[in-house]
């Protein structure tokens, strides 16, 4: 097969492919750069249900958001990224990943209003067959189905749709506003606005200090504390290495030296948890001096790492804290009232504005069912083999990144870790990959160690993992990069097999030459 630059038109008439990736933003776009560079020839599309790409950075609009990973690890390797801030805005985010996509000419590949509603393989075709839910610019709506070799998710790990949101008593009864971060109004006025974020997460802690600079006071109810862990947005050892070394040369070594001390830290908290809380909790009291009371509103029940910690750019929280306009309160809501919220302790709480800044609603495959064989496929049954494929569910493979790092860290090694099981198969000429158990093995333990409320909620849904590799969910990029980079492919646990029965998926469209070229991507 000769592959040929993209046409748009063309490439929108192919119906059978060799890969289809779903979802356009960090992860779509990690995985689409991967399939052209290394898999020359490789006919691929990208779906993407909504009508841009960006994923979570261009749904996510309110005020101050932000990557909460440092953007010399968040960006791709094969764009540095470029800025001085080494935290960046959401918009900045945005922007990147939009430019990304046009220079590398990955955006004439993307179907935008297409979402994946359901998912088919059939071993006798060797085939996935997706029922996709198409919305058109002008709103309208209608069907289609695509059949691939290849199934790559890379659509996220939570609804967009909508966050978590509990109801309390005496909510229909509030005069003011709520909203959720997730789907924030473009024209609401916080301005000299009396507002109460609800949550003590990563969303809320950047939430507080952003509103608290326009609003007349802002308090973050939190039920219990979250590490708070200041740091510069601006990077002075980059900035020193960009001084002194040529750029790529910069960029690795910036990359590496941000790896290491994020795995350090990692490790270290998880091997001495009792010290590095202790030295988290004193540094957070010492930036909030004495506005807050450390053992109510600073000290988390649980350990480092297990949830996330909440980074704080130059402090800005503990600045809004010392400025007056924002304060934390640790208590339980009771019910809200006409004019505010009631807690249990018997306080009360005025605003005119309430955030429920209270979590993500976990959904994997964007909420796509699969099937296997005509059998419905529970996630949750499964092990994750090499935390990107699902025991007994063959030819899929889906981008879920690190918790304790750079979600991109994960992202690409599992992308390029895909493009080197694509390739294995057309040098063998093998149609089906699937991972197995062997006799004895199975999945006992979370894949994902947080004990974070959204993760929690998610239990039955997420897949298992093993206690030795292939089967185990490291949260560990060298140990990552060693085992997807020059790990063996056919591994033992991987099964390679060839079953279909006819090259063409019966009623598919047939693709002419130019066609099928419309949509294969060749190495620059």
């Amino acid at each position: 097969m000769t592959a040929t630059e993209p046409t748009s038109d063309l490439a929108s008439a192919a119906t059978d492919l060799d890969v289809i990736v779903v979802g356009a933003g960090l992860s779509g776009i990690a995985a689409a750069h991967y399939l052209r560079k290394r898999c020359p020839g490789t006919r691929f599309v990208m779906l993407e249900a909504r009508q841009t790409l960006g994923g979570t950075w261009d749904l996510f609009r309110y005020p101050g958001v932000r990557s909460d990973s440092d953007m010399f690890t968040l960006g791709f390797s094969f764009r540095p990224w470029a800025s001085e801030k080494a935290i960046a805005e959401g918009g900045e985010i945005l922007d990147y990943l939009k430019d990304t996509a046009r220079e590398e000419g990955l955006d004439t590949l993307i179907r935008y209003g297409h979402k994946v509603r359901d998912a088919r393989w059939e071993s006798s075709l060797a085939r996935w067959t997706l029922d996709i839910e198409r919305t058109h610019a002008d709103g309208h709506r209608d069907t289609q189905s695509l059949t691939c070799r290849f199934l790559f998710m890379c659509s996220g790990y939570y609804a967009y749709d909508a966050g978590h949101t509990p109801t309390w008593p005496g909510m229909d009864a509030f005069t003011g506003t709520v909203v959720h971060p997730q789907h924030w109004p473009a024209d609401l006025d916080y301005r000299d606005k009396r507002v109460v974020v609800i949550g003590s997460g990563a969303t809320a802690v950047t939430l507080l200090p952003s509103l608290a600079a326009t609003a007349a006071h802002v308090t973050m109810l939190q039920r219990s504390p979250s590490y708070l862990l200041s740091m510069p947005q601006r990077d002075g050892v980059a900035e020193r290495l960009r001084a002194w070394l040529p750029a790529s040369a910069a960029h690795r070594v910036i990359r590496l030296k941000n790896v290491l001390i994020a795995l350090g830290f990692y490790q270290a908290a998880r091997r001495w948890p009792q010290a590095v809380r202790r030295v988290l909790i004193r540094r957070a009291a010492q930036q909030a001096q004495g506005h807050v009371d450390v053992a109510r509103d600073l000290t988390p029940r649980y350990s480092p790492w297990d949830q996330r910690l909440c980074l704080a750019p130059n402090g800005d929280i503990f600045k809004a804290l010392r400025g007056g306009r924002a304060a934390i309160v640790t208590d339980e809501i009771a019910s809200f009232t006409p004019g505010g919220l009631a807690l249990k302790s018997g306080k009360t709480l005025d605003a005119d504005i309430v955030v429920s800044a209270t979590g993500l609603r976990v959904q994997l495959m964007g909420g796509a069912s699969l099937r296997v064989d005509g059998k419905c496929v529970d996630l949750g049954d499964t092990v994750a083999y090499k935390g990107m494929m699902y025991s007994d569910v063959p030819n899929l493979a889906s981008i879920f990144g690190y918790t304790n790092a750079s979600w991109t860290l994960k992202a690409e090694l599992i992308a390029q870790y895909v493009c080197r099981l694509i390739n294995h198969m057309n040098a063998h000429e093998v149609d089906t990959c699937v991972p197995r158990l062997r006799d004895g093995e199975h999945g006992e333990l979370p894949a994902i160690g947080l004990t974070s409320g959204y993760l929690q909620r998610a239990t039955g849904m997420l897949p298992k993992q093993g206690r030795r590799k292939p089967w185990v969910f490291y949260q560990n990029y060298l140990r990552d990069l060693r085992l997807m980079r020059w790990g063996s492919v056919d591994d033992g646990a991987m099964r390679f097999e060839r079953r279909a029965t006819r090259p063409v998926v019966p009623g598919a469209a047939t693709l002419d030459a130019d066609a099928s070229s419309a949509v294969a991507t060749a190495a620059p």
